[in-house]
């Protein structure tokens, strides 16, 4: 068990920050999260110390580009305006004209069908694009009951990914994008790196 342990762990990455925990689902399966589910038993395989909240990062927030933009995505659609910059650094690096080979475009790289499902007409167009990934990641966050990992592992490797798996889906990029994006989003926020969500 031990050894399972081990190589979950190594799979969830080396740069994982915060308490976490292993289960069992109902297939057997083992399941790593940060976040307890009812119903179910956990057994803590990281332990990280728990960092207070420090003030509020605003100036880091309103330094940003497209701050005023993200702020009334985030007001619109209940959404971390933190969140929202930090998938936008991890997408695009700010930049509106960012395409990735796989079709994606825009500030927060919006496929064209995920585009056109979240009303977006213009996804090269800034506010236009971050309403419609701003919309997105609350639907992501609702359908994840707000785990900010799952959620946002859904919106690089797709919610069908995560749904199968129950966990963040086993893929390098997914990986690498999960950790990157919570480190901002816990710097955006005023937390430690290895604060909990």
């Amino acid at each position: 068990m031990r050894g399972i342990i081990l190589g979950l762990i190594w799979l969830a990455g080396a740069s994982a920050h915060a308490d976490v925990y292993i289960s069992i689902d109902a297939k057997g399966g083992y399941v790593l999260t940060n976040v307890h589910r009812p119903g179910r038993h956990y057994e803590r395989v990281i332990s990280e110390p728990i960092a207070k909240a420090g003030p509020a990062n605003a100036q880091l927030i309103t330094g940003r580009p497209y701050a005023d933009l993200v702020a009334t995505a985030a007001r619109k659609h209940d959404v971390p305006q933190a969140l929202l910059h930090a998938l936008i650094k991890a997408e695009s690096g700010y930049n509106p004209k960012a395409r990735s080979a796989a079709g994606a475009v825009g500030l927060m790289q919006l496929m064209p069908g995920t585009a056109k499902e979240m009303g977006v007409e213009d996804a090269l167009d800034p506010e236009d694009n971050v309403l419609g990934g701003a919309r997105y990641i609350k639907r992501m966050l609702t359908l994840f009951d707000n785990d900010i990992t799952l959620a946002v592992a859904a919106y690089n490797a797709g919610p069908d990914a995560v749904l199968r798996r129950g966990a963040v889906p086993p893929f390098a990029e997914t990986r690498r994008y999960v950790p990157n994006v919570l480190r901002e989003y816990r710097k955006l926020q005023g937390l430690a790196a290895d604060s909990p969500l």
